[in-house]
């Protein structure tokens, strides 16, 4: 939504108004919370309508790990090389980058790694995975894109040996890849889903959804299965709700293949090797990092802000806001494609 967009400000102001943070462990109903529970299960096909609000996505990662070890009772979890899943202790270890993960060991055991869009690692998916936790698109890879038949694929082995399906939509949720979600393209239903980042309009949130039948086994033994103290604040609620809002009043989402199509045609020069993107989600990418930072460092100086992918450092990051224009697009082009020549 860009940074502070009036109906999100409006919405996180007009919640202060009424009250922040109550009780911890949910003895009071709180209706921002509910408002946007009932709004992201409406984005989305059954059965996924049950929806566990926390403070980021390494939290809402967190939070689906355990789901799925606890609904399936099972030990191990497979993910993908150059994943990224956050930072914390289990999302660090669903995570495929050794260099982010050695200084940290012994991490979760029983995770094993395939390779993203590669049907030939399924063998690894077997009896004993609790889940496959995979990115709907790779962001940190630099916008890596699976071949359409590739989730379907996933999807009905995940569905042979019982293993649930996770997908991670931190960065492609939303609206960022054109659709509200990125999976809406592949034509499947994950068993959980997990979003954050672009979710709040500027605040913290996160969230982890599922089913009513498979969210109810956080319910017993522990009866508190899992909890969260400033999970689903009411403010960073109302801010994610009136996110929700703006994209479907405004039709952001149907912008969205225009305005990347524009960037693509903008961004041509002998320097850029070549553009990669579902959506908005993009990267640009050149020979190498070396080339590529002094780029990156002068659009910063004129005044535009890019960055790299933590797994693949010779690629820009571009992700503007859905809520960009095409004249700010035009001018933010222009500014990358000068610190190109004068950094080249």
């Amino acid at each position: 939504m860009g940074h502070r967009h009036p109906q999100v400000v409006q919405a996180v102001k007009d919640q202060l108004d009424r009250y922040m943070h109550l009780m911890v462990y949910g003895e009071l109903v709180q209706s921002p919370q509910v408002r946007l529970a009932e709004a992201l299960s409406q984005t989305l096909p059954d059965p996924l309508s049950s929806a566990f609000l926390v403070n980021s996505g390494s939290e809402a990662i967190e939070g689906a790990l355990k789901l799925a070890k606890r609904y399936t009772g099972r030990p191990n979890l497979v993910s993908c090389y150059q994943a990224y899943h956050g930072s914390s202790h289990g999302a660090l270890s669903v995570s495929g980058s050794e260099n982010f993960k050695q200084g940290y060991r012994p991490l979760l055991p029983g995770v094993s790694h395939i390779r993203f869009n590669t049907p030939e690692d399924f063998s690894q998916i077997d009896e004993r995975t609790a889940a496959v936790v995979v990115e709907t698109v790779q962001g940190e890879a630099g916008v890596q894109v699976a071949d359409d038949n590739y989730f379907r694929a996933l999807r009905q082995h995940c569905d042979k040996v019982g293993a649930l399906l996770i997908l991670d939509e931190i960065q492609a949720g939303f609206g960022r890849t054109g659709t509200f979600w990125a999976f809406e393209s592949y034509n499947i239903v994950p068993d959980i889903l997990v979003t954050a980042k672009g979710m709040g309009g500027g605040m913290p949130i996160g969230a982890f959804i599922s089913s009513p039948e498979i969210m109810s086994v956080l319910k017993n033994n522990p009866i508190l299965g899992h909890i969260s103290t400033f999970g689903g604040h009411p403010v960073s609620a109302a801010a994610s709700l009136a996110t929700l809002r703006v994209i479907q009043e405004e039709n952001l989402l149907a912008q969205v293949p225009a305005k990347a199509e524009f960037i693509k045609q903008q961004l041509t020069h002998p320097a850029i090797r070549r553009i990669r993107h579902r959506g908005l989600m993009m990267a640009v990418e050149f020979d190498s990092f070396d080339v590529l930072k002094p780029i990156i460092d002068r659009a910063i100086e004129l005044g535009v802000l890019t960055d790299w992918f933590l797994y693949c450092d010779n690629s820009m990051r571009v992700a503007p806001p859905l809520t960009i224009q095409e004249s700010e697009l035009e001018e933010a082009c222009a500014i990358i494609l000068q610190a190109i020549d004068e950094v080249v």
